[in-house]
Formats: structure tokens, C-alpha cells, sequence
């Protein structure tokens, strides 16, 4: 049998990575993420898998980020069995990031259908809960880089060091076909380097197939290193504290909250911050440090006292302390998931604080198209939180320095090391034009170096056969999204309702009564014609 590998997820987008390779042995699933952004392609997360959870006789993940691994308690719920590899850094923060995406989905149903309930609509069940999330942990397998496991018949596969995340790996697979084995290299996400707890990110020389993550891949940074990353911190925290007003961070609980309090340790002992309370509100970044604590033997710099051990540091797990921070004047900083601002304690903190004028919000991470991050990062005056209407006074900053992510430059870097590349470069976990903008540049550069080979930019739900020397694309025949929307129209009609009622607000009621005719009038007329798409062909 020829393999082929099929993309059930972050293609097209950045979340939702899901990776089927089936082989003459059976099928392998790389990641199983939960997908993230707009409405329309979160409801994506409550469908059926689009393939049977029996077939795959081995998983693999490439780290514990949600969009990597937030559906694999509904896969098993619904009837995997099979081992779950990983590496030791993975399986440590899995067994605190599962259960908490259990209770988040929990929780939020339940809103839901209170909701629905009171509206007369039908109820709705989580995609899973803490129990399922708990149950799936006893599957985990965790191994370390650079040794080879046999995960399935006809199939080794081992781990190098991705530098994204504690534990995060790329996963060099190879798998036995039609034509002897071949090497096939998933990137899983890639980080910067010279970052607080990795180096450069890893990997083999000489492969068959690179599937390569795009994020950045239309963005060039400038150089930073840790001191400078430091110093531009420093720089937005001191702007944030002299305006009186307290500095609100929405954090991703793992690995970026970890990075900000090493890095906010180091300032203040520098002299180049106050000693200044910070309060890390957030349950599961509460114990995910824990997990950092107990790896600080390994990724710690010499001679750097422990940053999670400071007087100055409070961590908040019970909701009565984060609702007590409500009352604090200023002078303070509150890190607060989730880091997209998309759900969690930050969206009280953020209710609270943005019509406030000394207030500052920094953003320190990707935001994804449709959430509330983006929404704010793209300059909104208004937006609304828990279905109540909030002006935007506070500062919005952002320090892109934090990134996870290689940026193009780095990008092209990993996959240059990788050469010769035989067969082909997939890039996946990409928006559709940073991950043109690196097709482009990757093509113009392996033309100069005279090792070209194809590039794909595979859809959702699509195929790839990977033949000795060339790649097939095969398209689904029923795709369960016909494009991945950036935005859809949900967030449009969030955005619009706010317009209208800015511009009511505006007027004078001669004005606002001109303007509600008219939309009542448009409403009154014949619906436009239903699209291909909106009827779900």
C-alpha cells in the first residue's frame, strides 16, 4: 500500500491539527486538537470524527497544547483504545490540561443551556468532561527525544526537541510501503529560540516528507534575544504601572505564564522594575507551574534563582480570591487566562478594567481570527462580554517578542537543516496568506539552491498519497467546511450590533428613529438567495 496522509485539522487554519497516516500496517493519528476561533468552525469540535476512532492503532502528539490535544478525550470516549505517545514533559501537563478543558466544556454547556432553556431552544451535552479527560490519561506513553519506539506494526517514530513548549517535539515517523520505507517529519509548532527555556529547535537531515507549521510564516521579526525580550517587557510593564492603573496580561497557562514570571523575576531583580504584586489567576496555570517547578533541573539557566518561589508572586486558584482582585486600585498586575481572551477568568477582569482609562491590556501572544484578543488587538471601541455592551478606554498593547512561534525567517531555517528534502514540503497550521507567504519564499529559495521540490497546501479534510518521488492530492468528496472562514457570521453580527448601537448613542432621537426605519425596512425584505456554502453543499 502507498501511505497516505489525510488533514482533519489545521489546515487552512492554526488549530484543530489532526494527521492521519494510513500504511500498509494500519493507520497512525499525529495530534487529535481541539479547534479554536470563529463559531463556525468551533462547532466543528461537536461533529463526529471524520473517520472511524477504531481505525488508528497509535496516537502521537507533538506537545500538550489544546489545539494539538483538546479532542483526544472524545476520541477515546468514543472508542480508542490504542496507546497515546508523548513525550515526559507532554504527559506531565496533559495530566492537569485535560481535566481542566473537561471542566471548561462542563461549564460552559451549562451557561449554554441555561440559556437555551430560557429562550425554549434544545439543550446541548459538552464535547466531553473532566471524568472522560481523566479516564484518557491512563492511555498516555511517554518516551524521550532522540530514541526510537515502535509504536505499531511497520511504524517507529522518535522525538526531537521543537523548542515551542516543555515536552513539545517534532515527530520523525518512519513507516514501511509500496516502495520500502520512507521518512516522514511532522514539525508540530516550532519555536523562536533563545527563548527563557529552549534553544533552537531540533530535527533529522535527509527525509522523505516535511509537514511543516506555518503560523508566521508571512512574518520576519527582528532578531531578540533574551535580554532584549527583557528589556522591551520592562519597557511595557513601567509604561503600564506609571499611569496608575492596573496591568492586565491574558496568558496561555502553559509555558507563556512561566516565561513572563521568569522574565518579570529577572527585572525586578535587575533594579529595572518596583518590586510589584503580581497575581497569577488562573487554576491551571497555578499547577502547570507546579510542573515547571519540578522540570527547573532541566531547562533552568545556571545560577537563576527559582522564579516561582517570590513574595511578590500570589497564586489564585479559588474563584472568591480572582473575584477579590476586583478591588484593587492599581499598581498591580493580574495575568489572567485564557490568552486569546476567548473564555476564562480574564474576560471578569477584562469586563472590569477596559473602560477604564489608566488600565492597560498587554497582549503576548497569536490571537485567533474571532476571538475577543483579536477583536481588541484590531482596535474596537466597544465589544461584549458575557452578553453586556463595554467601552474600550484602557491601553491595548501588544509584544509579539513572547511568540511561541518561528517566525518565516526561522522557518526556512529548520527546514533548510532538514535537506535534501526528497519527496515534498506540506505546510499546514497556517492562515491562508502567511502560509502563501512562506510557500512563496520556500519555492524562490529551494529554486536558488537547486533542490526543488513540490509544495502543498492541503485543505481541510484533504489527501495526500505519497508516491516514491511524488505527492497526489486527493479532495474530500463531501468537505465539512467548503472554506475555513477568518471570520463568520457570528462575529459579524457581534461587530454590527455594537456599530448600531455606537451609532444610536450618537444621535439625537430624530436621527435614531431615521435609523431604525431603515433597518427595519431592510429586514422586512425578501432574503437574499441561500449560497452553496450556507446550505451546506
Amino acid at each position: 500500500m502507498i501511505p497516505t496522509v489525510t488533514f482533519h485539522g489545521a489546515a487552512g487554519t492554526v488549530t484543530g491539527s489532526c494527521t492521519l497516516i494510513r500504511h500498509d500496517g494500519g493507520t497512525l493519528l499525529i495530534d487529535c486538537g481541539l479547534f479554536q476561533g470563529p463559531k463556525t468552525v468551533k462547532e466543528l469540535n461537536y461533529r463526529d470524527f471524520p473517520f472511524d476512532v477504531r481505525e488508528p492503532a497509535a496516537l502521537v502528539l507533538t506537545h500538550a497544547h489544546i489545539d494539538h490535544s483538546g479532542l483526544v478525550p472524545k476520541l477515546c470516549r468514543q472508542g480508542f483504545k490504542g496507546r497515546i505517545h508523548c513525550t515526559s514533559g507532554t504527559r506531565d501537563l496533559l495530566t492537569f490540561m485535560l481535566p481542566d478543558s473537561g471542566f471548561i466544556q462542563e461549564s460552559e454547556v451549562m451557561h449554554l443551556n441555561h440559556r437555551n432553556r430560557q429562550r425554549g431552544r434544545a439543550e446541548v451535552q459538552p464535547i466531553y468532561t473532566r471524568k472522560d479527560a481523566e479516564a484518557c490519561l491512563e492511555q498516555l506513553e511517554a518516551a524521550d527525544y532522540g530514541i526510537w519506539v515502535e509504536v505499531m506494526r511497520g511504524v517507529r517514530i522518535r522525538f526531537w526537541d521543537a523548542g515551542h513548549l516543555l515536552g513539545s517535539a517534532s515527530v520523525e515517523v518512519r513507516v514501511a510501503g509500496d516502495g520500502g520505507e520512507q521518512t516522514l517529519l511532522f514539525s508540530g509548532d516550532l519555536g523562536p529560540g533563545d527563548k527563557p527555556f529552549h534553544g533552537l529547535p531540533e530535527g533529522p537531515a535527509g527525509v522523505d516528507w516535511v509537514f511543516c507549521e506555518s503560523t508566521y510564516g508571512g512574518t520576519v521579526r527582528p532578531p531578540v534575544d533574551n535580554d532584549e525580550r527583557r528589556r522591551q517587557l520592562g519597557e511595557e510593564v513601567q509604561a503600564a504601572l506609571k499611569t496608575g492603573g492596573v496591568l492586565l496580561i491574558p496568558v496561555f497557562a502553559v509555558e507563556r505564564t512561566q516565561e513572563l514570571l521568569y522574565d518579570l523575576d529577572r527585572l525586578i531583580d535587575d533594579g529595572a522594575l518596583p518590586r510589584t504584586d503580581i497575581f497569577l489567576d488562573s487554576p491551571l496555570a497555578v499547577n502547570v507551574t507546579e510542573v515547571f517547578r519540578q522540570h527547573l533541573p532541566t531547562i533552568n539557566h545556571a545560577a537563576v534563582a527559582n522564579p516561582f518561589d517570590r513574595p511578590y508572586f500570589h497564586p489564585i486558584t479559588a474563584v472568591e480570591g480572582s473575584k477579590r482582585l476586583n478591588r484593587l486600585g492599581g499598581g498591580a498586575i493580574i495575568m489572567a487566562a485564557s490568552g486569546m481572551c476567548d473564555a476564562g477568568r480574564i474576560r471578569h477582569h477584562l469586563k472590569n478594567h477596559l473602560w477604564q482609562r489608566n488600565a492597560t491590556v498587554l497582549f503576548v501572544g497569536y490571537q485567533a481570527p474571532g476571538t475577543l484578543g483579536r477583536i481588541l488587538v484590531e482596535g474596537a471601541s466597544h465589544v461584549r462580554i458575557h452578553g453586556e455592551e463595554i467601552e474600550v478606554h484602557a491601553r491595548i498593547r501588544t509584544l509579539d517578542s513572547y511568540s511561541g512561534h518561528a517566525d518565516q525567517a526561522a522557518l526556512l531555517a529548520w527546514l533548510a537543516a532538514r535537506g535534501p528534502i526528497r519527496g515534498g514540503v506540506a505546510l499546514m497550521h497556517g492562515e491562508t496568506a502567511p502560509r502563501q507567504a512562506l510557500a512563496d519564499v520556500l519555492a524562490t529559495t529551494m529554486t536558488a539552491s537547486g533542490l526543488s521540490v513540490p509544495i502543498h497546501q492541503p485543505q481541510l479534510d484533504d489527501t495526500i498519497v505519497l508516491r516514491p518521488g511524488h505527492a497526489e492530492r486527493v479532495a474530500p468528496a463531501k468537505p465539512r467546511l467548503a472554506t475555513v472562514p477568518e471570520e463568520d457570521w457570528h462575529n459579524l453580527y457581534a461587530r454590527t450590533v455594537l456599530d448600531l448601537s455606537e451609532r444610536l448613542r450618537q444621535g439625537d432621537d430624530a436621527q435614531r428613529l431615521t435609523l431604525l426605519r431603515q433597518m427595519a425596512a431592510l429586514l422586512k425584505a425578501p432574503a437574499p438567495p441561500q449560497t452553496p456554502e450556507a446550505a451546506g453543499h
